[in-house]
Formats: C-alpha cells, sequence, structure tokens
C-alpha cells in the first residue's frame, strides 16, 4: 500500500464504527476526542462503552450489522474479528466512496491508525505502514519521555502567537524564535512571559 500521511478534520462529523469491544473502544476514544460523532453498530459493548452510551457521547445501535448501515457516515472503522463482516463492510463502504478502516485486516482498509501521542493541541502520529503496531507503539511510548506535558503549554503559546501576527513567517524564523529561554519559561510555568517573549522574537 502507498500511505500518504495526513491529519482529519472530524470535528461533528459522523463516523461509524462496527463492533462493540476494547478495541471499538480504543477506536471511539480517540473519535471523541478529536470531537466526531460516533455510531456504534453492535449486539454488545464494552465496560467503556456502555459508559459512553449511557452518557451521550456516541449513538449505540444494538444490532449486528446490516446494509445500507454505512450511508451518511464519513469514515468507517471496522473492529471485529469476523473476515466475512470486515468484507461486507469494506465492499459497502467503497461503494459509496466513504474511506475504512478494518483493525488488524490490510486487505479492507483505504487507511491506517497510527499510534498516537497528544499534549494538547500537539498530535505526534508514529506509523509503521500496518507492518507492526507493535513496534509503532513502542517507539511512540519511547516518544513520550521526550515530548513532556510542557508541550501542550508551548504548542498552545505558538497557536496564540501566529493567531496575533496574521502574517504567514518562515520556518527559519520560528525556529530562531523557539529558543532555549522560551523552552525554560515553558518548563517553569511562565505562560505569560513566555508568549511575550515569543511574540518579541518573532517581530525582531
Amino acid at each position: 500500500m502507498g500511505f500518504y500521511p495526513i491529519v482529519l478534520e472530524l470535528r461533528d462529523r459522523p463516523v461509524l464504527v462496527v463492533g462493540g469491544g476494547s478495541v471499538a473502544e480504543r477506536k471511539v476514544d480517540g473519535l471523541l476526542q478529536a470531537g466526531a460523532r460516533p455510531t456504534l453498530v453492535s449486539p454488545m459493548l464494552s465496560e467503556g462503552l456502555q459508559t459512553h452510551a449511557r452518557a451521550g457521547r456516541i449513538r449505540w445501535i444494538d444490532r449486528s450489522y446490516r446494509r445500507g448501515d454505512v450511508a451518511g457516515h464519513a469514515l468507517v472503522l471496522v473492529a471485529t474479528d469476523d473476515g466475512a463482516v470486515n468484507s461486507e463492510v469494506a465492499a459497502e463502504s467503497r461503494a459509496h466512496g466513504v474511506w475504512v478502516n478494518a483493525a488488524d485486516d490490510p486487505p479492507h482498509c483505504d487507511f491506517t491508525l497510527p499510534s498516537v501521542l497528544r499534549r494538547g493541541e500537539l498530535t505526534i502520529a508514529v506509523s509503521t505502514g500496518a507492518t507492526s503496531p507493535a513496534l509503532a507503539r513502542a517507539i511512540r511510548e519511547e516518544l513520550e519521555c521526550y515530548f513532556t506535558d510542557d508541550y501542550r503549554m508551548l504548542a498552545d503559546v505558538a497557536g496564540e502567537a501566529r493567531r496575533e501576527l496574521g502574517a504567514r513567517l518562515g520556518g527559519e524564523t520560528w525556529r530562531r524564535a523557539l529558543d532555549s529561554e522560551l523552552r525554560r519559561l515553558i518548563a517553569t510555568g511562565q505562560r505569560e512571559a513566555a508568549k511575550t517573549r515569543l511574540l518579541e522574537r518573532l517581530r525582531a
């Protein structure tokens, strides 16, 4: 498969998840973090998914997948261990022009799901092209030690500075501005001082 990495805007977009076990739960958690509107089709739900359903965070259709369920969805994620279901859902999704991902079933995937590290608005995704999800997860866990929670504040400050300046600045300008003193201010929790310094450096 030839992969082209992208980051999708899924806020308020409907996504179908077929399956109700632990794998489906992990997928739903990621979708909710992205602000998507998941619908689950499954005759059973894990405890975590039941909690989401009771809280109204997901829509649950209490039955097995049926033809026609794909209609109206932006994406389809399949999380079952039934190859026949994977094949049926993939075929219908593709017929409707909807991208589909079937867990651990590459022939029925139009895209893969990377191992993801989030620090606020900062998202780091690691993919091995579906060849070794375990390796992607191990690399992501290593990155967690480097990209500490300080990066949440750094991403927020950088985003605010970019919005205030309005102008598009070159990458070299940003690299100079994101210096060690800015990182020190972030690490010591001096948010406003960090923002002031960043703006000054970007305007210089």
